[in-house]
């Protein structure tokens, strides 16, 4: 008798070959006809599995692989300029070019000694004028000292004038950056600047000095 009615399948035997029930004396499933159904269940799962995997893929409904606002990376940065080379500095200045930096400082300094003897002289005079009227002897022979004194000055500004022209044209050439060539001929300058601002100063304070600030200055 079975143990449970309604649950044939539990006492029964299984299904033998063309259909006849396989069972042992009392009536209950042989061990091996278990095994063989869990075997063909395992043979129908993972095709079961992929038709499920199939009908959710068909359905259309696909995560989206687009970045989401969240993962951008926002904020701003400077773009960063290309460092641009240095351009060279040219060749060294030619022997050509150094003896005419040297002749035109020579004549500068050469100017400013002779400023410098005529300056005791042109100071005495000057003095000496002190409360003449203009166009007086004492005037007139401070107002012609003075003017000597500022002919030493031109000589100097004229060596002055080639210099700036030299370098002004160095520039034209090597507008980029200052070349060799242009740092020399700078250099002379200076020095030469230096003799005309030093002469131009005595020649203002002595010109004041002048009876109503008027002398005969040399251009």
């Amino acid at each position: 008798m079975p143990l449970v009615e309604g649950l044939p399948g539990v006492n029964q035997g299984c299904i033998g070959i063309g259909g006849s029930s396989i069972g042992t004396r009392d009536g209950r499933a042989p061990c091996y006809c278990t095994a063989m159904s869990r075997s063909h269940s395992s043979f129908l799962l993972p095709p079961l599995l992929a038709l499920t995997l199939t009908a959710c893929a068909s359905s259309g409904e696909y995560p989206s692989l687009a970045r989401r606002d969240a993962e951008r990376i926002t904020g701003a940065a400077q773009p960063v300029a290309p460092q641009t080379p240095l351009p060279e500095l040219g060749a060294p200045p030619s022997a050509q070019l150094d003896a005419r930096l040297d002749n035109l400082i020579e004549r500068a300094d050469a100017a400013h000694q002779r400023f410098i003897a005529a300056r005791p002289r042109t100071e005495q005079l000057v003095a000496a004028a002190r409360g003449a009227a203009v166009a007086s002897e004492s005037w007139s022979v401070a107002s012609i000292a003075l003017a000597d004194l500022g002919t030493q000055r031109s000589d100097a500004m004229i060596a002055l004038a080639e210099l700036d022209q030299l370098y002004a044209a160095e520039r034209i050439d090597h507008f980029e950056t200052e070349s060799r060539v242009a740092v020399a001929i700078g250099a002379a300058r200076d020095k030469v600047s230096t003799l005309v601002a030093e002469e131009e100063g005595v020649l203002a304070t002595l010109g004041s000095q002048m009876p109503q600030g008027k002398a005969s200055l040399a251009k």
